[in-house]
């Protein structure tokens, strides 16, 4: 199937033949769905706290902030050219004999009349205009109709602003009194809040190649002044995707999909391929936040909090399994301590503990008990869910009977199945990617996380290469498949500190305003 050419780009890949043909035979085999069992619910896999305890875990946290060795890992590579899907559809589809409002009636884009009515509210207002009107000096002349054309083709055109080039993290997101900054920079704020320690904030970044000189020119713009604002040393780092995580996409018909120079074309494999820039951080605890889900700094105060209890649940579970693993390193360790470490298992850490756990030997209780203790742990928060379909927090069974608490994304579940579409249908809760993680072991060790990963947990996808659909794999999802062997924790945080921005309109919600 390969021929030497093949061989020696797969190669330079950092690939193995190996892996590329167990890609080939995962989308030839097709998608394995996920075995939904039920939905977890509070108290069922979700845990639901009272003030009082919110506040008991946020001092806990705080307690022991200043000796830990802190991160937030921030996705950052997604393109900001989704935002402006419908904008590109206007300046497509736009006939400027029409008005806009004639435009917005007969094509159904109501998108275009709330941008229009909003404008003056977006945080890039002011630099478009002004870009716009450099470029053309008879703007102030120009109806309203063909005033906004020119403001939207100034904002996304290459000879314009290209916004649409930029990655979603550069684009100006909020306008303050002493002016517009980018989600990269309230990120960096908002570390401040939570995710800093001993005055000192890491964040790592996962952006494309392409925009890393974009990053380290507006972090050499605002470093400075954020750190004597703050009074907090920022270390900031990047990674890309790894090339060797890419993965080859086939034809309709199964066969290997190449270029027009006959190479393979390999694809970025999704955001399960940032397991192994997650695994190359040597920290003790890992935040994870999208890059879009930001709101202004005086609402933030109150959305931090929450990451805080999140952060305090991590450590109180953390530090009672470490506690566990030591002494089961030690020469006495009764029945009665194991049943009371069964019991913690299965309580605070929603493992299932196997029927035939009472009739082990105590040896192999022990050994048992230390493979489901050691282990990363993650506490994610969940929000109610508000109709956002499928993807969520739900219990689910493997192929050996085992039932794990797993997030599982809308396209692992065959939602033809009924009783899988029911299951889905009495989910109470969804998954914001708000994760708080313990990636070392009880000995202080970083673990390796690809040994924690569920490679039946990839995806198969249907896109488009130059006219062709393709059949395109994707590695199991970062806190999908790839977290599938982890310890997981869930705990009902509220709506409201989930505010993504998928596209450009949402922008004038309230938590983006000023």
């Amino acid at each position: 199937m390969f021929t030497e050419n093949d061989i020696k780009q797969i190669e330079s890949k950092g690939i193995t033949l190996k892996q590329v043909n167990a890609q080939v035979n995962r989308i030839k085999n097709g998608m394995s769905y996920s075995n939904l069992v039920s939905a977890a619910t509070i108290g069922k896999g979700i845990a639901s706290y009272s003030k009082d305890e919110i506040d008991a875990y946020i001092k806990l946290y705080e307690s022991k902030q200043n000796d830990l060795n802190i991160v937030k890992f921030v996705p950052a590579s997604g393109a900001a050219s989704r935002m402006f899907k419908f904008l590109f559809q206007f300046l497509n589809n736009y006939n400027s004999n029409e008005s806009i409002n004639e435009y917005a009636e007969k094509s159904g884009n109501s998108l275009i009349k709330t941008f229009v009515s909003g404008l003056k509210e977006f945080p890039f207002y002011e630099e478009v205009l002004e870009k716009a009107k450099a470029l053309n000096p008879n703007f102030d002349s120009l109806s309203k109709d063909e005033a906004i054309l020119e403001f939207v083709k100034t904002m996304l055109n290459e000879d314009g602003l290209n916004y649409s080039f930029l990655p979603k993290g550069l684009l100006p997101f909020h306008k303050y009194s002493d002016g517009a900054v980018t989600a990269f920079q309230e990120h960096l704020l908002e570390s401040t809040l939570y995710a800093s320690s001993n005055q000192k904030a890491n964040l790592h970044f996962t952006v494309s190649e392409k925009h890393q000189a974009y990053f380290n020119s507006e972090l050499e713009k605002i470093k400075k002044d954020l750190e004597e604002k703050t009074k907090t040393t920022f270390n900031v780092s990047f990674s890309y995707q790894k090339e060797e995580t890419e993965t080859l996409a086939l034809t309709t018909d199964n066969e290997i999909y190449r270029n027009e120079d006959g190479s393979i074309l390999f694809r970025p494999a999704g955001h399960g391929a940032l397991l192994e820039n997650l695994n190359d951080l040597d920290n003790d605890i890992v935040f994870i936040k999208n890059i879009d889900n930001i709101v202004v700094f005086d609402r933030n105060k109150k959305v931090s909090d929450y990451k805080k209890l999140v952060a305090g649940v991590l450590l109180e579970v953390q530090e009672q399994a470490f506690s566990f693993l030591h002494q089961l390193d030690g020469s006495s360790v009764s029945e009665e301590d194991m049943l009371r470490m069964a019991a913690f298992l299965s309580k605070k850490m929603n493992v299932s503990i196997h029927d035939e756990f009472d009739d082990l030997s105590l040896e192999k209780k022990k050994d048992y008990l230390k493979d489901k203790l050691n282990r990363p742990i993650r506490a994610c928060g969940m929000v109610k869910n508000q109709g956002e379909p499928g993807g969520g927090p739900f219990w689910v069974k493997d192929e050996d009977g085992n039932i794990s608490l797993q997030i599982v994304e809308f396209a692992q579940i065959d939602i033809d199945n009924q009783q899988q579409a029911d299951i889905v249908k009495n989910a109470t809760h969804f998954n914001p990617t708000d994760l708080v993680c313990g990636i070392k072991n009880y000995k202080g060790e970083k673990f390796d996380l690809m040994n924690y990963v569920d490679p039946e947990a990839a995806f198969i996808t249907m896109k488009t290469q130059n006219g062709t659909d393709i059949q395109a794999l994707e590695l199991p999802g970062l806190w999908n498949g790839s977290m599938a062997y982890w310890n997981s924790i869930f705990v009902e945080i509220p709506v409201e500190t989930f505010n993504p921005v998928k596209t450009v309109n949402d922008l004038l919600k309230p938590v983006h305003q000023v």
